[in-house]
């Protein structure tokens, strides 16, 4: 297991706040078990005014509901979700992942995921082209669960729309994942 001094997340150096942020990432996806403990510490992140503390602790959050059995996360999934229509797409984006995170682990939770990774589609970003790399993620992310959104009409629908996205990337993905369910 790597070890990781916590605190250096709050540190003024920029290298070592965010050397400590990409190290913290990194084990909570290979060993959420050592981090886990520090559960908590992660959630006070959520409210950081630096965006990219907030974002590694959304990540870290996410990777962690992996051996998450006391159901914390379970508690923050509201929060979380609001994160999706904060405005902000980078914020979005790690939300995304982390929810995806979350779907996977949990799957009693899949439905309701799913459903508000729909709504991205509505919701406003800096710019439509934001938007618009948002709703490409959201995309990859329903590409996790194609047995579970096979047979929904809401999903079909959405990535309907996404294959007239003005974004190449996003238009394709959408046009993939449609492919990909009609097998």
């Amino acid at each position: 297991m790597c070890k990781i001094n916590l605190n250096n997340l709050l540190s003024d150096d920029p290298k070592v706040k965010y050397g400590s942020a990409k190290k913290a990432i990194a084990i909570s996806k290979k060993y959420p078990v050592g981090l886990y403990q520090n559960f908590d510490f992660f959630v006070k992140l959520l409210d950081s005014e630096n965006q990219i503390i907030k974002w590694t602790a959304i990540r870290v959050i996410g990777y962690l509901s992996r051996v998450d059995k006391k159901k914390t996360v379970d508690k923050l999934l509201p929060r979380l979700i609001k994160f999706l229509n904060g405005g902000k797409m980078i914020t979005a984006n790690n939300t995304i992942l982390c929810l995806s995170e979350i779907a996977t682990h949990k799957p009693e939770y899949q439905n309701r995921i799913i459903s508000e990774l729909l709504k991205v589609e509505n919701y406003n970003y800096e710019t439509a082209e934001c938007r618009n790399v948002a709703l490409g993620k959201a995309i990859l992310a329903l590409g996790k669960f194609k047995d579970q959104i096979k047979n929904k009409k809401e999903v079909s629908n959405f990535l309907e729309k996404q294959t007239g996205n003005t974004r190449n990337a996003t238009k394709k993905k959408a046009q993939e994942l449609l492919g990909k369910l009609k097998k």
